[in-house]
């Protein structure tokens, strides 16, 4: 670790810096002013071909060279920004800046320079930026992480189908399952986050002030800059920005969308804590082991110690992405009368939120991938647990009339060690057919999971 990396305030950009490298270029301050030169530039281009007497087409040599602006765009790039900022004290009107001292030695561009940033306010940059940030984050790192994650739940529920597992219910023994059908429920129950996550529209505005054009159309009255807007917004990249236009707002897109999207993530989160509970508690009574790495070491003064440390970082860092989200989801909506500012400083934290998940997902996966299936475990577990089956025989007595049929059996098995000679004699006494007899007599703990092969396979 660099000194610069350990004397880091956030553990993101300090101890977990290399895991997030494919984040940082995309939600930090370099990857917002990169999508604020890239929504300049579009805008500026756009203005060129939209029939202006004073600002005519740009030539093919002018576009490329603009298109290079944002492709090329680098730290030093941003630093000079940065350099630039200090004297305006305005961000957006440094990228301003920025990009008209591009434009020295190019009499072309010199002469449109005005039409840089034209008729904007600074949230039609910034909102669009924000938009550019989440649907390159989403498509890079989220939804990449999350399915990464599915197949390998994918890879698991089928591997473990058939695999016998005593469920608990309230911390008590309860109906077998298969562990193979435990990894199918949390797997249907991330795609489904996942496919939220995927489907929530990502929305931005370019229409002035207050949301109504004023400046647009004081300067060409009988232009439709409505349609211009959207067509630069939804026009795919690089010449637009592919996102969906926001007809209605005030001076900020109203951010409802970055609120679904981050409940959609939050969601998404919630299912894996839950999850990394439960390989947790499965870890400790023995179903599974985890592989261990050469050198590594579980505990400072137990040797024999291979902890369960890669879902205990998941759970914590997916708790701290969730209040992080869950504060963006609710503050960023709200905002008084036309305008105020409380959201621009919450919004710089969306990459420390998205940082916090894509490291827990990191985690989860790390930990998924270490596991080994402890056959033994299970199968003891299922064999010390017979009392499980005082429900198919009760069951089958109530389909016999047998009166009584839930009391007889809580007598013989509720507080006490069960055995199966107990269970035996039970069902020998009973007036049922033999047949049934008979098939109660040949289950067993392990033999009796429903319809979980099936289900899990399914997935």
């Amino acid at each position: 670790m660099s000194p610069s990396t350990i004397s880091a305030l956030s553990p993101l950009d300090g101890r977990y810096a290399a895991k997030l490298a494919p984040l940082r270029p995309l939600m930090s301050e370099h990857g917002f002013m990169h999508r604020r030169v890239q929504v300049e530039i579009a805008w500026f281009i756009a203005l060129s071909d939209a029939g202006f007497d004073e600002f005519k087409p740009l030539t093919p040599g002018a576009r490329t060279y603009l298109l290079g602006l944002v492709k090329n765009f680098s730290e030093a790039d941003a630093l000079a920004i940065k350099d630039i900022e200090k004297t305006t004290n305005h961000d957006v009107k440094a990228v301003e800046y920025w990009i008209k001292s591009k434009f020295e030695a190019r009499p072309e561009l010199l002469a449109a320079a005005e039409f840089v940033h034209f008729a904007c306010t600074s949230e039609d940059i910034n909102n669009t930026s924000h938009a550019l940030q989440l649907k390159a984050a989403r498509a890079t790192v989220l939804l990449p992480a999350l399915d990464a994650i599915l197949a390998k739940l994918r890879e698991m529920a089928q591997a473990f189908a058939d695999v016998p597992m005593l469920a608990r219910t309230h911390g008590q023994t309860a109906s077998p399952t298969t562990v193979g059908k435990e990894v199918a429920n949390v797997l249907r129950r991330l795609e489904k986050a996942r496919a939220q996550i995927a489907g929530v529209e990502l929305l931005a505005k370019m229409n002035g002030a207050v949301g109504n054009y004023n400046a647009h159309l004081s300067a060409w009255p009988e232009f439709d800059w409505e349609a211009f807007s959207r067509k630069v917004i939804e026009t795919p990249e690089p010449l637009g920005l592919g996102v969906t236009f926001q007809p209605y707002s005030i001076q900020i897109e109203p951010h409802d969308y970055m609120a679904e999207l981050f409940d959609a993530v939050a969601r998404a989160n919630t299912i894996l804590v839950d999850w990394s509970r439960d390989v947790w508690g499965y870890i400790s009574l023995g179903y599974f082991k985890q592989r261990l790495k050469a050198g590594e070491i579980g505990s400072s003064t137990m040797p024999h110690k291979v902890n369960p440390i890669d879902f205990e970082n998941a759970e914590g860092n997916l708790g701290l992405a969730n209040a992080l989200l869950r504060h963006l989801s609710e503050k960023l909506p709200v905002s008084r009368w036309q305008r105020d500012l409380t959201d621009s400083t919450v919004l710089r934290n969306m990459g420390v939120a998205l940082g916090y998940a894509s490291l827990a997902y990191q985690s989860l996966l790390t930990g998924l991938n270490k596991l080994e299936l402890n056959r033994e475990a299970l199968d003891a577990d299922l064999d010390n647990s017979w009392e499980v089956l005082a429900e198919p025989i009760q069951t089958v007595m109530r389909r016999f009339g047998v009166q009584g049929a839930y009391e007889k059996l809580k007598e013989v098995t509720r507080g006490k060690t069960v055995q199966a000679a107990d269970l035996h004699a039970l069902i020998r006494s009973l007036d049922i057919p033999q047949a049934e007899k008979d098939r109660l007599l040949a289950m067993t703990p392990g033999s009796y999971i429903g319809k979980a092969v099936d289900l899990a396979k399914r997935v």
